[in-house]
């Protein structure tokens, strides 16, 4: 095979090509691509034909064209290649979804030793994975290459060509198929994943409505700027979202925004996907592309190179980017553009690439196995200075993000270590006031056996108030580690004579305290509908701190008092004036360390309050201190 390029320049189309050269030549492939207006490649089309009129013919519109070593831009590349022993044939759909042209497509092209399958369609309209999808159901042996039409960065029209026809919507392709053609594709990618990782929460296809919480438009204005949001799709297009799919980091691109702030991207994502914005590693763009081919096959005898490369590479770096060209073009006719999407076939899998830059190689020569893999000398490109600044601040962000990876991991696994280790003490815990249960119930058993035998004294008197408070402190304990298992069911209350029992139960402790416990009720009958194990804890907590900070040989007076549908559950006495009302409900916080406990009884209570909608008023002053609860609905 042999392939020759042109640039469409003021020349006449028929002074710039020799077609005498292809006259006697049956099997010719021609692909046009166009940075011009569509009536430029119109007319462009129609003297090819004319001239040519047993040709194949397929076109894109661009945003860069390739040829040889030379980038352009707003121009028009014509590649001709001419076939000894390959058989073409073109098709043309415009379905009514991406899948079923995809499908179709291939089912028009694909024969039993068709070895290529290049195609275009138009950037615009068609969501490229489901067109390779469609193509997968019929054929996923045959390679695949091309993308998507671009419009120098417009967003508002790609078009395509089938012979001399333009199309807006839908694709175009060509099969080649022999026994003699050896095809190689290989990729360089070449963009890293940066920053944190994120997943997408809603998705539908390839357009987003979620990721981590935000929409897109906010998503990328938090990570990227307000400029970029706005811009978009025409700026940020060179940060993309990647993604892992069959082994393959996959870009996913902006390509359309919408009004209600999501984004359409150039690829199907999934719900629940995880995904990091990328940037261009230099670094690695400016390393010699050859590598990654010659690292796949053997390239030597190749007599034409495709390239088909995204539009992100050009714009990311626009003085550099024919340092990834120019290394193909030394071995054998080159020719490409920059597209909005690239097609590359992996091991059985079509995939739709972004920010990659796809190459194909290809030769009817007898003897050439591309199957050969052969690592020869390639020349390395001499960087300028400002190349090598940019590649040493890739090197510096890339390394950054290394550490910062490796730190977050080591924060993750600190992080595991200590929640395992919180859940062995919430075990613990519920092991322990389990087992504390018993032994508790067998001494305050003995101690009443012991009063109703040989009657009460002072030894056994204290005893039993040390005994009454373990065993308050157990039920608030009990609460804390058992709070997810508490039976939430409620029922009518007295509240007046379930509030005298918590007194009886608590008096002796009051006495033991030079303090006396006075209870007084509005009515004798209080029903309150409740939760009795929260009812108790908010009583038996603040029954206890009232006996701990009130002043020596002082009274304790326990109100409830209805006011309309509400009762008030009042506990006031003198005392120490508490010092700061906003904290006395924090969870460990004790106003005199001097006194017994943990600092948990209000905070617990405070808890249940919120959980039941249970009114707190505090009030205190020099040497006083009333606490109030209002429960609402009384029946």
């Amino acid at each position: 095979m042999k392939t020759y390029n042109y640039t469409i320049n003021k020349e006449h189309l028929k002074s710039l090509i020799d077609f005498s050269l292809f006259k006697n030549e049956k099997n010719i492939l021609i692909q046009i691509f166009c940075g011009e207006a569509k009536d430029i490649l119109e007319n462009i089309l129609n003297t090819i034909l004319k001239e040519l009129p047993n040709a194949i013919c397929i076109g894109s519109s661009t945003d860069g064209e390739i040829n040889n070593d030379k980038i352009s831009t707003l121009n028009t590349v014509i590649t001709i290649s001419v076939f000894e022993k390959t058989k073409l044939k073109i098709a043309k759909v415009n379905e009514d979804d991406s899948y079923s042209n995809g499908k179709k497509l291939a089912t028009l092209l694909c024969k039993e030793d068709t070895k290529l399958l290049i195609t275009f369609t138009d950037g615009a309209k068609t969501n490229g994975e489901e067109f390779l999808n469609g193509i997968s159901s019929i054929n996923n042996k045959v390679i695949v290459s091309g993308g998507m039409a671009g419009d120098n960065a417009y967003f508002t029209q790609t078009f395509i060509s089938c012979q001399n026809e333009i199309l807006t919507s839908g694709a175009v392709g060509v099969s080649l198929s022999s026994s003699n053609l050896k095809v190689c594709n290989a990729y360089n990618f070449n963009w890293s994943p940066i920053g944190i990782e994120h997943t997408i929460d809603e998705v539908e296809q390839n357009r987003v409505y979620k990721i981590s919480g935000l929409t897109p438009l906010d998503f990328y204005e938090k990570y990227l700027g307000e400029y970029v949001a706005k811009s978009l799709p025409a700026t940020g297009i060179e940060f993309p979202l990647i993604v892992q799919k069959n082994n393959i980091p996959l870009a996913r691109a902006v390509i359309a925004k919408h009004e209600d702030r999501s984004l359409s991207f150039a690829g199907n994502l999934h719900k629940g996907d995880v995904v990091k914005l990328g940037f261009g590693n230099v670094e690695l763009i400016m390393s010699n592309p050859l590598k990654s081919l010659f690292s796949k096959c053997c390239v030597k005898d190749t007599e034409t190179f495709f390239i088909y490369a995204c539009m992100a590479r050009r714009r990311y770096m626009p003085n550099l980017i024919d340092i990834e060209i120019k290394p193909f073009s030394k071995i054998a006719p080159t020719a490409g553009f920059f597209t909005y999407g690239e097609f590359y076939h992996n091991s059985g899998n079509n995939e739709l690439l972004n920010q990659t830059l796809t190459i194909l190689a290809l030769s009817e020569k007898d003897g050439v196995n591309y199957e050969e893999k052969t690592i020869e000398h390639i020349e390395d490109t001499k960087l300028s200075d400002h190349a090598k600044s940019l590649q040493a601040l890739t090197h510096l962000i890339q390394q950054s993000s290394k550490d910062y990876n490796k730190q977050s991991k080591e924060l993750e696994n600190g992080n595991i270590y200590a929640q395992n280790l919180i859940a062995s003490q919430k075990q613990f815990l519920k092991h322990a006031v389990h087992e504390t249960n018993t032994p508790l119930s067998i001494i305050m058993g003995n101690i009443e056996m012991f009063e109703m035998e040989y009657g009460k004294n002072k030894y056994l008197s204290n005893i039993e108030v040390a005994m009454k408070n373990i065993f308050s402190i157990y039920d608030d304990l009990s609460y804390l580690v058992k709070k997810d298992q508490v039976n939430q069911a409620t029922h009518d209350i007295d509240i007046v004579d379930f509030i005298r029992s918590r007194i009886d139960f608590f008096s002796s402790s009051a006495l033991k305290a030079k303090s006396k416990l006075i209870f007084k009720s509005s009515k004798n009958k209080i029903i309150l509908n409740f939760n009795e194990i929260k009812l108790q804890r908010i009583v038996d907590n603040n029954l206890t701190n009232a006996i701990k900070y009130t002043l020596p040989n002082e009274i304790i007076n326990v109100k409830l008092e209805i006011n309309n549908n509400e009762c008030d559950f009042i506990i006031e006495s003198r005392s120490v004036q508490i010092l700061d009302p906003q904290k006395i409900f924090e969870e460990y916080y004790r106003e005199e360390v001097s006194k017994d406990g943990f600092g948990l009884g209000l905070n617990l209570v405070k808890r249940i309050c919120n959980e039941e909608n249970v009114g707190i008023k505090l009030e205190s002053g020099e040497n006083w201190a009333s606490f109030t609860y209002t429960f609402k609905g009384v029946l």
